[in-house]
């Protein structure tokens, strides 16, 4: 991987890192051995800055350019934000309404679709529990329906290609520009 210069990083479709890099997956370097890279890094992933510092970690996570666009939050070099699962509360989901609703009169199906509540009529070999919608419904009771969901986290994740991150350990050192 030709003159790249020091801190530069690559994406990689292999599992290993070549000569002169190293996996971006935040472990810890002596400061003393490493001293151009640390001029560059510096604390910013990581160590205690006196004899190591860290490299960035970029397992499961994706990579973001600092600042702050157009309607966005500030984002500052090696900050780390993101959860790969996310549980929605009550006050996160669209206001929404599951009214249950019925008529007085006699059910006449057995099929719910395009249809509502009624008052089963027994003593049938099938016991219809709906009428067609056109028939007046009213609003039941709220207790007629139970709270549903598993409160469950799903996956937050958006769509992804496993590859690996790698720095290089030493190189050209960057001009400022």
């Amino acid at each position: 991987m030709s003159d790249p210069f020091v801190a530069e990083i690559r994406t990689v479709g292999f599992n290993f890192a070549p000569r002169g890099w190293a996996l971006c997956s935040g472990q810890l370097l002596p400061i003393s051995q490493n001293t151009a890279l640390f001029s560059l890094l510096g604390t910013t992933y990581g160590g205690d800055g006196r004899s190591t510092f860290a490299l960035p970690n970029l397992n499961g996570a994706m990579a973001i350019a600092p600042g702050q666009g157009p309607g966005l939050s500030q984002r500052d070099l090696g900050e780390t934000s993101g959860s790969a699962t996310v549980t929605l509360l009550e006050s996160e989901i669209p206001a929404h309404t599951h009214g249950a609703r019925a008529v007085a009169g006699a059910a006449t199906t057995g099929d719910p679709a395009g249809a509502t509540w009624a008052n089963p009529r027994y003593g049938r070999v099938t016991r219809p529990a709906y009428a067609a919608a056109g028939s007046s419904p009213t609003t039941m009771s709220p207790q007629a329906l139970t709270i549903a969901g598993g409160s469950q986290p799903h996956n937050n994740l958006p769509p992804y290609l496993g590859m690996y991150f790698v720095i290089a350990l030493q190189g050209v050192y960057p001009p400022r520009g």
